[in-house]
């Protein structure tokens, strides 16, 4: 596959459905080999966060930039056309000046991009490893939320916390997950 022509663009679709419109350019390369030579890569970048459904802690990826998918791809008027009409897709991303061509973005931005979403990640899961013991922190999930204890034992490799509490005057020790708790 030549990458010489092959540049970034940026897809504007509606929120929520990056990834949907994802699958469906995807399913255009698996199904059609002028697309699979001409389409390089699509991206939806995303970063992995925690929430809570129905009392329970769940991962779930967040896409980082609603209502966008970037596409590595050799610009063809049948490409141009077939990706603009994808269910989904409101419209390239184009200039400022008006102009009809959709603008392709310089890969080094992309590269930062995505550099900024591994660097989120590596953030992340950095800020919840560095807990010590004897440091002092508030329980922020489950039956416990909003107890201040101290930490007791740290594992790092399985991201666990022992934290003892309070409970009707007796220490009582708590082995949590490092996102069920925060800095006091």
């Amino acid at each position: 596959m030549s990458q010489g022509k092959h540049q970034w663009y940026i897809l504007r679709t509606i929120s929520g459905k990056e990834m949907k419109v994802k699958e469906m350019i995807e399913g255009y390369r698996k199904n059609n080999p002028v697309y699979a030579e001409n389409i390089s890569q699509i991206l939806v970048p995303t970063e992995k966060v925690y929430t809570t459904r129905a009392g329970k802690k769940v991962l779930k990826e967040k896409v980082l930039f609603s209502g966008y998918v970037f596409v590595q791809l050799e610009l063809t008027p049948d490409i141009e056309l077939t990706l603009q009409d994808t269910t989904n897709v409101v419209n390239f991303v184009r200039s400022r000046e008006g102009e009809r061509r959709p603008e392709p973005v310089p890969e080094q931005q992309i590269l930062t991009m995505l550099g900024q979403a591994e660097a989120r990640e590596m953030e992340a899961s950095d800020s919840a490893a560095d807990y010590v013991v004897g440091e002092s922190v508030k329980v922020n999930f489950g039956p416990f939320s909003g107890f201040i204890g101290e930490i007791k034992e740290v594992n790092r490799e399985k991201r666990e916390l022992t934290v003892m509490v309070k409970v009707f005057g007796r220490e009582t020790p708590l082995k949590l997950d490092n996102s069920q708790v925060e800095r006091e």
